[in-house]
C-alpha cells in the first residue's frame, strides 16, 4: 500500500485469516520469504497484513471480469477525453475517473448487482460517476449517449454526466453537489434495516466531502442506527484544486470515521484486489447486521478536476497549468509518480503473476475492450439529440394521483 506521501509500503501476509488458495497464497509467501516482494513493488504491493485476502479465493473468471471492468472504465474516460479535445460537435463533459478505476471495481465486485430491485445492493455517487456506473453494470452505450445529451440515452438526454442513473442495476445516481449523497445513501440503508432486507447501500465520495456537514451527520446516524451503509472515501488528494490538507486535519480521513466507532480501513486504492478484500469484509459485516463501515482508498486522478485542460488527444493524463485552478495545481512530477502505479498495470500483473492469464492474452483483452468502447461511442454519437420540449417530460403528473401519505 502507499503511505501518506504516496510512497509504496509492502506488508507481509497475515496467515490463517481466510480459506487458503495454495497456488496464489504460495506465490506471495515465497515472495515475502525470498525478499522478492521488494522487487515486485514497482508493479504492485502485497495486501495489508491484517486483512483476509479474499481475492485469492475468487474464481479465475471473476478476477478477469474485474480486469475487464477496470479497462472499460479506463477506455471510456480516454475516449471521452479525446472527443472533448478533438470533436467540436461533442457536447459531453466529464469529471474523469481515470486513475481511480480499481476503487469502484473492487467495491462493486463485492456487491449484489443482479436480480430484482428489492434484492440488489444500491450505489450512490457524487462527482466522477462514470467509473462507479460502469463498475455497477450500467449499459455503456446508453450512458455514453446520455452524456452527449442524446434522446436515447439512459435518462433521455437530460441527466448528462452529473445525474446519470440506472436503478435496474442498483446505480441510483450521481449528485453534482458536494455532500448530500451520503445522507441519501443512509436513507436507503435505513429502509433496508426497517424492512429486514440484507441489502447494502454504498456511497462513493471524495476527500472534499469531509468538510461538509453531511459527512459527520451521516456517520453519526449510521453508527447510532447500525445501518448497513458502506462509506467509500476516494481520497485522490485534491478537492477541485486544493490539497485535502487545507480542509482536513487528518492524514487518514478514516480516523474521523473511527472516532464514531465505525470499523474503518485505509487501503491502497490502486490495487483492485486490496480494495475488494476490504469491501468484502464490509459487505459481509453489513449483511450480518454488523452495521456501517468506512473505507478510505488512497488513489489519484490522472486528469484535472473536470474537462480536459492540460490533456492531449491520444495521451493519458493532464499535465501543466489548469486555467480553472483558483488556488493551486498539482506538480507534474506528482502526477507521473502516481501513474507509475497504474491500476490497469497492477491488475494485469496480478493476473499474470497468479498464472490466470498469459501477458499477451491480457493485452488482447485490452484491445477487445478498447474496440467495445469505440463502438459504444460510434453508436451513441449517431443517436438523435433530445429536444427542448422533451424537457417538460416527467415534470407534471397526468391524470389523478391518489393520496398515499400513509400507504
Amino acid at each position: 500500500m502507499t503511505d501518506h506521501q504516496g510512497n509504496l509500503v509492502t506488508c507481509p501476509e497475515d496467515e490463517g485469516q481466510a480459506p487458503q488458495s495454495e497456488g496464489r497464497r504460495g506465490f506471495l509467501k515465497l515472495a515475502a520469504l525470498t525478499g522478492a516482494a521488494a522487487s515486485l513493488s514497482t508493479r504492485r504491493a502485497l495486501a495489508n497484513g491484517d486483512i483476509a485476502y479474499h481475492a485469492m479465493d475468487l474464481p479465475d473468471d471473476r478476477l478477469v471480469d474485474m480486469y475487464r471492468t477496470i479497462l472499460r472504465i479506463r477506455w471510456h474516460e480516454r475516449t471521452q477525453a479525446d472527443q472533448m479535445l478533438a470533436n467540436p460537435e461533442y457536447r459531453g463533459y466529464n469529471h474523469f475517473y481515470a486513475g481511480q478505476e480499481a476503487v469502484a471495481t473492487g467495491v462493486c465486485a463485492a456487491l449484489r448487482n443482479d436480480g430484482p430491485f428489492e434484492q440488489i445492493d444500491l450505489v450512490y455517487s457524487s462527482h466522477r460517476p462514470s467509473g462507479h456506473a460502469i463498475a455497477k453494470g450500467v449499459d455503456i452505450p446508453t450512458m455514453v449517449a446520455e452524456m452527449d445529451f442524446r434522446a436515447t440515452g439512459m435518462n433521455g438526454g437530460y441527466a448528462a454526466e452529473m445525474h446519470i442513473s440506472d436503478p435496474s442495476v442498483g446505480f441510483i445516481g450521481a449528485d453534482g453537489m458536494i455532500g448530500p449523497a451520503p445522507v441519501i445513501a443512509s436513507g436507503s440503508a435505513f429502509a433496508f434495516r426497517a424492512r429486514g432486507s440484507d441489502q447494502v447501500a454504498v456511497v462513493f465520495a471524495g476527500d472534499g466531502n469531509y468538510a461538509a456537514p453531511h459527512f459527520h451527520s451521516t456517520l453519526n446516524n449510521a453508527k447510532i442506527l447500525d445501518l448497513p451503509l458502506i462509506y467509500v472515501c476516494e481520497n485522490n488528494l485534491y478537492h477541485q484544486y486544493a490539497h485535502y490538507s487545507y480542509s482536513c486535519p487528518h492524514k487518514d480521513i478514516a480516523d474521523a470515521a473511527a472516532a464514531y466507532g465505525i470499523p474503518s480501513r485505509t487501503v491502497d486504492g490502486q490495487d483492485v484486489t486490496q480494495v475488494y478484500n476490504v469491501a468484502k469484509e464490509a459487505v459481509d459485516r453489513a449483511r450480518a447486521g454488523g452495521g456501517p463501515s468506512f473505507i478510505e482508498a488512497k488513489t489519484y486522478r490522472y486528469y484535472n478536476h473536470w474537462g480536459a485542460p492540460g490533456a492531449k488527444e491520444g495521451e493519458l493524463g493532464a499535465f501543466g497549468y489548469d486555467p480553472l485552478a483558483i488556488t493551486s495545481f498539482r506538480p507534474e512530477r506528482e502526477v507521473r509518480a502516481w501513474m507509475q502505479r497504474d491500476p490497469v498495470d497492477i491488475a494485469r500483473n496480478i493476473l499474470v503473476d497468479w498464472g490466470i492469464l498469459e501477458e499477451q492474452k491480457a493485452l488482447d483483452i485490452e484491445a477487445e475492450v478498447k474496440a467495445e468502447i469505440a463502438a459504444a461511442f460510434e453508436w451513441a454519437l449517431s443517436q438523435p439529440l433530445c429536444t427542448p420540449e422533451d424537457g417538460l417530460k416527467h415534470v407534471f403528473a397526468e391524470g389523478t394521483v391518489p393520496a398515499r401519505q400513509f400507504g
